[in-house]
Order: structure tokens, then sequence, then C-alpha cells
């Protein structure tokens, strides 16, 4: 580390002291992240890297719900948060993190389900979650800074909005979401899973997390099944449907993250070829003759 972050942390109680051990935790999109050792234990610095403003980040709700979802036995401990430093301090989870082929391991569907139900279960989050206000955000930023995006990319807004109505027609929630559920921000620690990285947290509806997790590991419609059953403890079509259309709207709503990202981000990461995947899936989806099946099995219409 540069003396400038050692100085840093040397502000930082828990991360101080003479026997410290520093090492990158790769795998942070929107923050730097250390995993530090010192004679009192093992912690996670989670450093801003990205610009919170253009991603709708708040990072005081953040720190909020990282308490509570650690309250709730899903989150890794908290330790520390220093606004004026940028760095939120979390316990080390010593375990494997996931990657999206686990999550078609025998029974792991089942394990995230029971954790993301006691998520859902615990404390109220600060803030409230939206993927319709967020992505029209997201867009006025594009348009407002002149960020690359796809050129069709508003030929879709009124499938966007029948998603929408949908979605309203038997609304769920609001409960404590995740909102951001791929593979990585799972841990397996074999006797248990965790769930961390609360950026986009927020009270919000709970199938947006199915959705978005099944969408973001790439799994089959039958693993969508599987998730809502094992949500919910029986099989539930009409469920299955919202779960799905959700995916949709993750898909079609953090496509414009990446172009923000992209634009806004020096980084050998493709954020423009991540947000292109999940624009031209929703484009498939929207075009997917069993789209307007979906939306109508999802409201209760069929």
């Amino acid at each position: 580390m540069s003396p400038e972050a050692e100085e840093v942390f040397d502000k930082i109680p828990a991360l101080a002291g003479p026997h410290r051990v520093v090492a990158d935790l790769p795998g942070g999109l929107t923050n730097r992240n250390y995993t530090v050792t010192t004679d009192d234990g093992a912690f996670v610095a989670r450093c801003t890297r990205s610009d919170s403003v253009l991603l709708q980040i708040d990072r005081v709700a953040e720190f909020h719900n990282t308490v509570s979802a650690a309250r709730s036995g899903v989150g890794a401990p908290f330790v520390d948060y220093r606004p004026d430093l940028n760095i939120l301090v979390i316990g080390y989870v010593d375990g494997r993190t996931c990657t999206a082929e686990d999550l078609r391991e025998p029974g792991m569907i089942a394990r995230t389900m029971s954790i993301l139900r006691s998520l859902h279960s615990g404390p109220s989050f600060v803030g409230e979650f939206d993927m319709f206000e967020r992505q029209a955000g997201y867009l006025r930023t594009c348009r407002e800074n002149d960020f690359a995006i796809p050129a069709d990319y508003e030929r879709w807004h009124d499938d966007f909005v029948r998603a929408q109505h949908a979605l309203a027609a038997l609304p769920e929630g609001p409960v404590p979401c995740h909102n951001d559920l791929l593979a990585g921000n799972i841990i397996d620690t074999v006797d248990r899973l965790w769930l961390i990285d609360y950026e986009y947290s927020g009270n919000g509806d709970p199938y947006f997390d199915l959705g978005n997790c099944w969408t973001e590991c790439g799994l089959d419609e039958e693993h969508l099944v599987e998730m809502v059953t094992a949500y919910v403890g029986h099989e539930d079509p009409q469920l299955v449907a919202r779960a799905r259309v959700q995916a949709t709207v993750s898909r079609y709503g953090w496509a414009l993250w990446g172009f923000i990202q992209a634009a806004s981000m020096e980084d050998e990461f493709d954020f423009h070829g991540w947000g292109t995947e999940r624009f031209e899936l929703a484009v498939a989806d929207f075009e997917d003759a069993r789209f307007g099946q979906w939306l109508d099995r999802c409201a209760g219409w069929a």
C-alpha cells in the first residue's frame, strides 16, 4: 500500500496497529476493497471508487443497511463507517465467493432462498428501491451528460411501462432488499451463506431480488421455478411470472448503470459490454412471444 493509504487506515481504530497486514480483495466494480488483518482480527475495508451521485448510491443508507443486514444475521458484522475517509469496514467472512455455476449445484438455490428470506424478514432498511424510478434517473443522467447508450434504447420504453403496470396490479412488499444479488455477493462458509455489499439496498419488491439473482447468474427457466418454490414453500405460477418480469426490469434498468460507468470511469473492465449484454437480454424479453403472457400472469389477469 501507499504511505497515504497506510495513513488513512491508521485513522480507523479497528485497522490501526503495528502488525497490520493488508491485501487487495478483487471483485469490486464500484469500490476498492482490502482485507486487513490486525492483532484484533480480520476485516474488509470498502473504499469508494465510483461516482456515487451518478450511480444514485446513498452511502449513508448503505451504512445503515449494512448494520441492519448484520443484525438480521445475513450480512457480515459491521465494524466502522468513516464518511470523511469514504471507507466502510466490516468483519471478514472466511468463506468462498460464489460463482454463477455454484447456483446450479444441487441444494444451492434452496440455501440462497433461505438466507434471502431471512434478509426480507429482517429489520427494515433505510431508503426505497424502485428500478422504474432508478432507470428514469439513470436515463436522465445519460442524456444530461451525453453518455453513449444504444440508439434504440428508448424504443422499448412502452414495454418497460407495461411491466411496471403489471407489477403494480398485485404489489409485493416493501421488504428490505439487496437488489444486486449476483453470485459474487454470496459468500459460502459451508455451514451457511452470507450476503455482502449493500450499495443498492433498499426497501422494495422481494421478487426483484429473485429475478435479479436469476438473470445475473445466467440460470435456466426451470431454475426460476425452483427459486420461487423454495422461497415461498410451494409452486406458484403467478409469482414465477412476477420474478420473470422483474428479471426483465433488472436487465433494462441496470444496463444503463453499465453505460454510465463506461463513460465516467477509467477502468480496464468492459462496462459498455456489460451494459450492452443486459440491454440485449432485455430486448430479447420484450420481443419474446411470451412477454405478454408473463405480464398477464404476473398481474393476475390470466
